[in-house]
């Protein structure tokens, strides 16, 4: 049913791949390894109901890794007419003689490929006609043009909907793909006027369409985030406990995969050196690794290199039990990889200590005085030191209410400790991509006024 979504099939896209694999064995390389995709996608956006911009989009190409021992060479192409196929590895055969010997280099010990992937139902057709996407982003933004008079302006409503598949293939067996989708609504209003106003966001994304949040209701949402932002305050420099918000607590889990990721492992760029076994986290924390939930973002039968994922606990009772590793990265490490060539897969950071008490107005009590933090600004963490420092805005709490919106501040400490001093992990859990948790209370932060 899914193929009739793209020009080629599943079973054409890997006779591709195959044709592929056999050139660079004519060519002479010890081994090979090839990713054929294609997709269409269509990308709306309004602003203040009138229509800003429709793009659709098709693509396909083809990328070929070759090896001549532990040498290796990339090449890529989008046409996949026969003469072209054998061009482009000719090429990535040429590059591969000539270029340097790496020990790391070469393909996944066949023992760890997956030869029999599961169906994770990643693809969710979504056939929406450009009129039809273009009312849907309409109708998100009138509604948060609706909520109140003060919503003067609006950075525009898009609708994005993206259909693709793939095959991978290497000379040691594997060959295998599958179709997935994204699709994605968001608006973005403005409260206010003239030196006294504020934007804010909320978008719903998700592989199925009927799993979005109604159009209404991000509309809504985003509008009243906005208007709670209005007549915000600055803050004097204090040190006090800070709540980050689910949406932004899933970006210190992101923190926390770039950290313990091959690359940065073994370029020892990275402030959790050696951190395998070791308590970075205080021992109610959990961060869980499922590759295989049914239509999630995050799911994957294997890795970009055909490795087979597995279900696992990175962090248990806070001690580091693995890192994300790729072959390559694994080989600098001395180590097997992880199943984790091109990321992590879903990710769920979880308390033990969670109560169902512990819902965001919950969080708010717990923390009682401090910083709630919902938008953060710049790329300030240094993943080699752990210093972390973020432009920030959000809402100065009291007794466990919030009292007033606060802007330009700046919140800082260094990762390490602020690992270890999470005090608490709501249950008001939100996905970002791959990413799950609540909103996450870190005992204390140095708070900057500006």
């Amino acid at each position: 049913m899914n193929d009739s979504l793209f020009p080629h099939t599943q079973d054409q896209l890997k006779q591709i791949a195959q044709d592929v694999l056999a050139i660079a064995r004519e060519q002479g390389a010890t081994d090979a390894s090839v990713e054929i995709s294609e997709g269409s996608g269509l990308s709306v956006t309004v602003r203040k109901g009138k229509t800003e911009t429709i793009e659709q989009n098709k693509d396909k190409g083809m990328g070929v890794t070759v090896y001549c021992g532990q040498r290796r060479g990339n090449a890529t192409t989008s046409d996949f007419s026969p003469s072209s196929l054998r061009s482009t590895v000719e090429a990535a055969w040429n590059i591969a003689r000539f270029t340097a010997e790496d020990d790391a280099a070469g393909l996944p010990d066949a023992d760890l490929l997956e030869t029999d992937p599961r169906d994770l139902r990643l693809i969710y057709p979504w056939p929406l006609s450009a009129e039809e996407a273009l009312a849907l982003a309409q109708r998100c933004e009138a509604a948060a043009f609706a909520v109140d008079p003060r919503v003067t302006n609006s950075e525009g409503a898009s609708v994005y909907i993206q259909h693709s598949h793939f095959v991978g293939a290497n000379t040691r067996g594997f060959c295998a793909g599958y179709p997935f989708s994204r699709h994605t609504l968001s608006v973005a209003p403005i409260a206010g006027k003239g030196n006294h106003m504020q934007r804010d966001y909320w978008y719903t994304s998700d592989r199925d369409p009927r799993k979005l949040a109604d159009a209404e209701k991000v509309g809504r949402y985003a509008a009243e985030r906005a208007l709670a932002r209005l007549h915000a305050r600055k803050l004097d420099t204090r040190t006090c406990p800070v709540l980050f918000e689910a949406p932004l607590a899933a970006g210190l889990l992101g923190s926390f995969v770039q950290a313990t990721s091959g690359g940065a492992l073994y370029r020892k760029s990275s402030f959790l050196l050696d951190s395998l076994g070791k308590s970075i986290f205080p021992e109610h924390i959990q961060i869980i690794e499922d590759p295989h939930v049914p239509g999630a973002v995050g799911s994957a039968p294997f890795d970009e290199e055909g490795v087979r994922t597995v279900r696992r606990k990175v962090v248990d009772n806070g001690v580091v039990q693995g890192y994300f590793l790729s072959s390559y990265s694994a080989r600098k490490l001395g180590m097997k990889t992880t199943g984790n060539a091109g990321g992590s897969h879903n990710l769920d950071m979880i308390s033990t200590g969670t109560r169902p008490e512990d819902t965001f107005e919950g969080m708010l009590r717990k923390m009682g005085t401090g910083l709630l933090v919902t938008e953060l600004m710049g790329q300030g963490t240094n993943y080699v030191t752990g210093d972390y420092s973020r432009g920030a805005s959000g809402y100065w709490v009291e007794n466990g209410e919030i009292q007033y919106p606060v802007e330009e501040i700046t919140i800082a400490g260094n990762m390490k400790d602020m690992f270890q001093q999470i005090v608490a992990i709501g249950n008001d859990v939100l996905t970002r991509g791959n990413k799950s948790t609540g909103s996450i209370l870190i005992e204390k932060m140095v708070v900057a006024g500006s």
